[in-house]
């Protein structure tokens, strides 16, 4: 049996169960959730008639029927293309925004010789080597300090995707469109880097993982507020106005690295640009399924980060822990983390269809001239907060 739960264990098992159960159907699902709400809101039917047999399940088997074709299409290349990076192009598009799942913390830790029993807090602190809490099994497939950094450094190689698509199909307007995707990375990753070190300042750590502990350990703890993290008072009240804007600061920076509306420059359709245009195929749909796992990996990444991860909070963690078996309550934390990042995705998708999109030279403005001096002015003010909050 050891050698089963090292096998659970082992990295490769947990994200191929990660990206498998969840992220791919939940990225699925999401290029049906999106045709459904634009139709809601824009009061029209959306996707209605995909259906085996009788079953239409609302439209949902679209995504199923759009795969389908697309696997099947023609693969066309056209003749002056380069073979080579146009064949990479969508890999590097798809396999980063994957393997960036490597570092979310998605449930708590498991422990097979207590599944049916309930986990005693106070012994797992005090004891840790005690038979029942042997062959554990952590649900985070990655862990190491320099865990964001990794995750910006990962992601950044997936912008990539779009510039190379962009020059190695030998068409001015694909060339056009994956320039604008490269200045647009540069323009927001800054801004979206600057805006999680209010965070590493307050917690003292970029590790996913220990972030969402941290978060789960004392009450009203979320990285969005951060109360704990001062020393109370006006003290608390700015910390965490800080902590605030620093979300919105990576929120908004987070689906300019999306590439999607009101930041979808880099796919301009009104103006006939897109890096993808000589796509077609799987390859085309590598990039759109792309986009979607993006909005996947930045949720998760968000609620980690501002929202607890798996965590309600200390006190109902607590009560849950122990009264229900370990196996119910990994269940119970993994639902919440999963419908945490289902909202994160719909409030994303709404406003895919409620903003009009910016031009480029406003998405550069937005992106230089705001975004950034007020992410450094946002660090200063965290650091003086916290050096007040140490002095007292």
């Amino acid at each position: 049996m050891s050698l089963l739960y090292a096998i659970l264990d082992f990295p490769a098992v947990k994200w191929a169960f990660l990206v498998l159960a969840l992220v791919m159907p939940l990225a699925s699902l999401l290029t049906w959730a999106e045709r459904r709400q634009s139709a809601m809101m824009q009061d029209r039917l959306g996707p209605n008639r995909a259906n085996i047999g009788p079953i239409k399940l609302k439209g949902i088997l679209h995504f199923v029927a759009d795969a389908l074709k697309m696997i099947f299409k023609e693969d066309f290349i056209p003749a002056n293309v380069h073979k080579g990076l146009f064949a990479l192009a969508p890999i590097l598009a798809l396999a980063p925004v994957l393997i960036a799942f490597a570092i979310i913390p998605f449930g708590p830790t498991i422990f097979p010789h207590s599944l049916r029993e309930h986990i005693d807090t106070y012994k797992l602190a005090t004891t840790p080597g005690a038979p029942e809490f042997a062959d554990a099994i952590r649900l985070q497939i990655f862990q190491i300090d320099f865990g964001l950094i990794f995750y910006f450094a990962v992601l950044t190689i997936a912008n990539y995707g779009g510039t190379i698509a962009g020059w190695a199909s030998y068409n001015k307007w694909a060339l056009l469109g994956g320039l604008r995707s490269s200045s647009q990375m540069m323009s927001y990753e800054v801004a979206m880097g600057l805006g999680l070190m209010p965070i590493f300042l307050a917690f003292g750590s970029l590790e996913p993982g220990r972030l969402v502990f941290e978060q789960g350990s004392q009450p009203w703890n979320w990285g969005l507020i951060g109360w704990a993290q001062f020393s109370g008072g006006l003290l608390s009240v700015v910390g965490a106005a800080t902590l605030v804007l620093a979300f919105l600061l990576f929120f908004t920076s987070a689906i300019a690295e999306t590439k999607r509306a009101p930041f979808d420059i880099p796919e301009g359709e009104p103006e006939i640009i897109g890096y993808f245009v000589e796509y077609s195929g799987l390859r085309f749909g590598m990039f759109f399924l792309g986009e979607f796992l993006e909005i996947v990996t930045s949720s998760a990444i968000m609620i980690s980060i501002f929202f607890g991860g798996w965590h309600w909070g200390s006190t109902i963690d607590g009560f849950l822990t122990g009264h229900l078996p370990n196996i119910l309550f990994v269940l119970a934390m993994f639902g919440l983390w999963t419908a945490k990042v289902f909202a994160f995705c719909s409030f994303q998708l709404l406003i895919r269809w409620s903003l009009p999109r910016f031009r480029s030279d406003q998405l550069m403005r937005l992106g230089w001239q705001r975004l950034l001096p007020i992410s450094i002015a946002n660090v200063v003010a965290t650091a003086i907060v916290i050096l007040w909050a140490q002095a007292r």
